[in-house]
């Protein structure tokens, strides 16, 4: 231990007090505590980190969708009700609209993998950062639609992908969402 370290000041302290050795250990419980409590949660450089990623991931996805695939003329896309709730609800939303877009639709395999990329990548972080598991989200409404006409797949494909590039914009205007797991 280097001289002067507060840990080395403690054992010290303890020895040459051994009357206060009560109190002593009451304070080193605490320190210990308040060490085991401040590891709990992910470090700020971390969820930095995290959402740097996640912002050239979505920003990348966008610049593909934007290149590759044009609203078709004609195609109105009802307001957007997709919500931004935390890690759980944007895995739960990339997911649904991902299993919707058909392999059979031009240039999309891509697409495809790089949705799972994304949302394989905020799994993987809530799993290793968030102490408490939120269970399964339900599907929101706009998502429940397209799953009701997907016998339409070509259609309800175009639609799936105008909705995560939506989705992904909403995203990278709100990354603060993502520290809620």
């Amino acid at each position: 231990m280097e001289r002067g370290s507060p840990v080395l000041f403690l054992i010290l302290y303890i020895r040459g007090n051994t009357t206060n050795m009560d109190s002593t250990l009451a304070i080193l419980f605490s320190m210990l505590q308040l060490l085991i409590v401040s590891t709990a949660a992910p470090l700020p450089v971390e969820v930095v980190k995290m959402k740097s990623k996640v912002k050239w991931m979505a920003e990348q996805l966008v610049v593909r969708l934007n290149r590759d695939f044009q609203v078709p003329i004609g195609l109105t896309l009802s307001p957007p009700a997709d919500d931004l709730d935390g890690l759980s609800s944007i895995v739960t939303i990339l997911e649904g609209y991902n299993s919707l877009i058909s392999n059979s639709l031009d240039g999309v395999s891509q697409v495809k993998v790089d949705i799972s990329s994304l949302t394989g990548f905020l799994s993987q972080w809530r799993q290793e950062h968030c102490s408490e598991q939120r269970p399964k989200l339900s599907v929101p409404g706009v998502l429940q639609e397209l799953q009701r006409r997907k016998t339409f797949i070509h259609t309800v494909s175009i639609e799936a992908l105008m909705r995560v590039k939506e989705f992904l914009n909403l995203l990278l205007k709100n990354l603060n969402h993502l520290k809620t797991c």
